[in-house]
């Protein structure tokens, strides 16, 4: 009696482990889908949203998991954890210049990337200013980089201050310290000259 009695003990050992392996790479494929679909860095309460948690140790635990398993594959994708325990799922910068012609269009026409890159580089700076410098049109740039959370802006008196935003930082992977940024984005548009150069 005592040996069956172990048997089923066994049996429903091995029932329960193998539904708590299943559980875990379940929620390991929910954390790289989010990241996936996301196409943004995701913070530990998107995570806990997606993953129907309210423990961040656990969102935390399995975005380190699916990071490692990243890092241990040969393949063009990698999951990188960025300050403020935020997690994104990217293409390795050597993959980018091989497969830039396959981007079907780009995020901004090189009007409103002007404005922003403007913005970027002077902020904050008052909407104003992007005005006169800009010219009138860029009223229209700006509504469409505040809908794309690019840019954000809060009053100052009877004008508008703009900056970017977090997400302006992510998308672009520069720092989100203004005064790297800048320094980052100086060395852009240096080398971006220099590519204009016949």
């Amino acid at each position: 009696m005592q040996k069956a009695e172990k048997q089923a003990f066994d049996v429903e050992a091995a029932l329960q482990q193998a539904r708590t392996t299943e559980k875990m790479q379940h929620d390991l494929a929910l954390v790289e889908a989010a990241l996936y679909v996301a196409g943004r860095p995701l913070g530990l309460n998107e995570l806990c949203s997606v993953l129907k948690t309210r423990s961040k140790k656990k969102a935390k635990k399995l975005a380190k998991m699916l990071m490692q398993g990243y890092s241990g594959r040969k393949t063009a994708l990698e999951i990188l954890e960025l300050k403020d325990e935020r997690y994104v799922l990217q293409l390795k910068t050597d993959f980018t210049p091989h497969v830039r012609k396959l981007v079907k269009r780009p995020l901004l026409s090189t009007g409103p990337l002007k404005t922003l890159s403007y913005i970027a580089y002077r902020q904050p700076v008052s909407q104003k200013r992007v005005v006169e410098v800009r010219g009138h049109h860029v009223y229209g740039h700006i509504k469409m980089l505040k809908e794309m959370s690019l840019v954000a802006s809060e009053r100052s008196g009877r004008s508008s201050v703009l900056r970017t935003t977090e997400y302006f930082a992510d998308y672009f992977a520069l720092s989100h310290d203004k005064a790297t940024m800048k320094k980052e984005l100086k060395h852009v548009f240096e080398d971006f000259s220099k590519q204009e150069k016949p």
